[in-house]
């Protein structure tokens, strides 16, 4: 494996995420920022977070997997959050265990933020996921 996760002695615990991943290898993927959109950019789970995270991430696996990567590669997951406030904690984890077997996300998850924005893409846009990964 290119990627080992760790959270040093010290750091912020618990948290459903590890702090640190070092990665070895020479292929950088970067998946831009993925929404709720099926593969003709309808709106998918309007309204719903839980949906929108779980549908997102769906479509971070495909560009992943576009790239010959998976969620075992991934050093860096990133979540941008329209209106964000600790009241929507619950939803943005239901979406990300909806689809975690399906999609086979680590279990503590890679090195994630977390950032709340006034607004994403379009209106309806409730979540936005970057991935970063490294190949050998």
């Amino acid at each position: 494996m290119t990627v080992q996760y760790l959270t040093p002695d010290g750091m912020f615990a618990p948290v459903p995420y590890h702090h640190v991943s070092i990665a070895t290898g020479t292929r950088h993927i970067h998946v831009a920022g993925q929404i709720a959109r099926d593969s003709e950019g309808n709106p998918v789970a309007t309204g719903d977070l839980a949906g929108q995270v779980a549908h997102s991430l769906r479509n971070t696996a495909r560009g992943l997997a576009g790239a010959g990567a998976t969620f075992a590669d991934v050093v860096r997951l990133r979540f941008f959050v329209t209106d964000w406030s600790p009241d929507k904690y619950p939803a943005f984890i239901e979406g990300i265990e909806r689809v975690s077997g399906e999609l086979g996300l680590p279990d503590p998850l890679p090195p994630v933020s977390a950032i709340g924005v006034d607004y994403l893409f379009e209106p309806d846009v409730l979540v936005e996921v970057e991935a970063d990964a490294i190949l050998d």
